[in-house]
């Protein structure tokens, strides 16, 4: 997976809990044709599946807590979040922001299925190219629990469990080999190669394994613009390899070839595949495409004047109603929402949720890389504004509390508290090198005295793919008016940081712990 290069036209937003609608709810009505990509935001790796009329998307995050979030569809085309395969990224000291970083480490490439014997959903990964660890729950929301660890690396892994309710797991770069777990699922009883991808090929990675008619498959991907799928009458082989695409142009103006992903096989007999699309700065997005089989059982993606299409006809599937994935977030529950991601585990002793989010200083450092409970949210594309309000009457002096467009390169608007008094900043600079160091705290780059103690926070973005795109901060002191404030930032558009850049509400410490900010609204909407 290293090796890896990586909107909906909705038909119904309905409100969700703490969130409200970025527009008025509509009856559920069918649609002709629906659009590429599904979704726009960044969902890399997915492997999907049906159980009954729902559709489940399982995706990397990373270092980011909780992990592999899974999303819930009913049509294939509209998504809401439904929870998080890992609860907590709980595989060492580092993922705590503890005496090392986990970043780009964590929820790589990893297999997720159900099983219906025992009506559990898996999820399992390896992590740290160490051991893999198996995860299950009763339904999509949790409670996830740890299942099991077993003492090897199922590298990009895709789970099978056949008609016989035996589990397999197909997984490897370059040399692909298939292992079959005990009936429990915690232990492995047999594993062996099946396959060394030809040289003329190079790499194939990031597996998923089926079983159709009979006939086993292990559907593979060339990164970043291949894909190729291996058949065999035996899940131990012999395999017989073909192409399924190469170099197919895209969906997406200026992103990649459409690849990885998975297939799946609607309740109506159709079968599509929902592959993603590397469109960074943004991230990777999915894109879908129905899949018809030859009459010798070989998958065929359908094209559109011999693209990856654009639009194609709705799926013979009923719209139901979804959560919105954009959005105003109040914070008015008793837990946050499956929406929101930490930048590693957070100190679960510094914040409350309730009558807004109060997130107190975790950590004491003046490098924002370093600081826990820092919430992340992913940015809508092609191009979308978040918005935050925060209450800064609890902050302390040596508190720095804002809004970060957060990645390897970052940039933030915000609250510097020193002497007693506020500062709305704007810091741009802060920088990461290859191997995830921080290289630059940040310089600041717009200043002036804010005399009040709440504040409004915005950034607007263009993640359409390619070099030159730009976020844009304002502030506002009755949300309502607001002032733009320091230089356009542009955003690295570079893949090796494989995770797009996401929008990051922050407050940490340069001093002393002690302060405390609370999120009272996050708004994320579109043009």
């Amino acid at each position: 997976m290293l090796l890896r290069r990586l909107w909906t036209v909705a038909a119904v937003l309905v409100a969700a809990a703490g969130l409200v609608q970025a527009a008025p709810a509509g009856s559920v009505r069918a649609q002709a044709t629906y659009n590429n990509p599904v979704l726009w935001q960044d969902f890399a790796d997915i492997d999907i599946i049906r159980v009954n009329d729902a559709y489940y998307y399982s995706a990397s995050t990373m270092h980011y807590s909780p992990g592999a979030p899974v999303l819930r569809s009913y049509d294939l085309v509209n998504w809401e979040f439904a929870g998080h395969s890992v609860p907590k990224l709980d595989f060492g000291a580092k993922y705590d922001l503890s005496g090392g970083r986990g970043y780009v480490r964590g929820i790589w490439a990893s297999m997720f299925n159900h099983r219906k014997s025992n009506n559990t959903f898996y999820w399992g990964g390896c992590v740290d190219f160490a051991n893999t660890h198996l995860y299950t729950a009763s339904t999509v929301e949790g409670p996830w629990q740890r299942h099991a660890t077993i003492n090897k690396c199922y590298y990009d892994a895709g789970m099978l469990i056949d008609d016989n309710d035996k589990m397999y797991v197909a997984y490897g770069n370059t040399n692909i080999s298939v292992a079959e777990l005990s009936p429990d699922g915690k232990s492995e009883v047999r594993s062996q190669q099946v396959f060394t991808t030809p040289s003329n090929i190079g790499t194939l990675e990031g597996a998923r394994f089926y079983k159709r008619d009979g006939k086993y498959y292990i559907f593979l991907t060339r990164p970043a613009n291949g894909q190729y799928i291996l058949k065999a009458d035996n899940p131990f082989g012999p395999y017989t390899l073909r192409q399924v695409l190469l170099d197919l142009p895209g969906p997406i103006q200026g992103g990649g070839v459409p690849h990885q992903g998975g297939l799946v096989q609607t309740q109506n007999g159709q079968w599509y595949y929902l592959a993603f699309v590397d469109a960074y700065p943004g991230g990777r997005v999915p894109a879908l495409a129905p899949v018809t089989w030859t009459s010798d059982g070989w998958p065929q993606v359908q094209t559109v004047n011999g693209r990856w299409g654009a639009t194609y006809p709705f799926p013979n599937l009923t719209p139901r109603p979804v959560k919105p994935m954009i959005g105003v977030d109040t914070f008015t529950g008793s837990a946050l929402g499956p929406q929101w991601e930490w930048n590693h585990n957070p100190d679960t002793t510094k914040y409350t949720v309730g009558n807004g989010l109060r997130l107190q200083t975790a950590t004491v450092t003046n490098d924002l890389y370093s600081a826990r409970n820092t919430l992340t949210h992913r940015i809508q594309g092609p191009s979308s504004t978040a918005t935050v309000a925060l209450d800064l009457s609890a902050m302390r002096d040596g508190d720095r509390s804002g809004l970060a467009m957060l990645r390897d390169s970052s940039a933030w608007l915000g609250i510097k508290r020193d002497g007693g008094r506020n500062r709305v900043v704007m810091v741009n600079n802060l920088t990461m090198d290859g191997n995830w160091n921080t290289t630059n705290t940040g310089t600041e780059v717009a200043g002036a005295d804010f005399a009040g103690t709440r504040i409004w926070l915005r950034a607007n973005v263009d993640i359409r793919p390619g070099a030159g795109r730009q976020a844009k901060f304002s502030y506002s002191t009755d949300g309502v008016n607001f002032v733009p404030f320091g230089p356009g930032f542009t955003l690295n558009n570079n893949w090796t940081f494989f995770m797009g850049y996401r929008f990051a509400v922050f407050n940490h410490a340069t001093q002393a712990l002690g302060g405390a900010v609370t999120v009272q609204r996050f708004e994320l909407s579109t043009p």
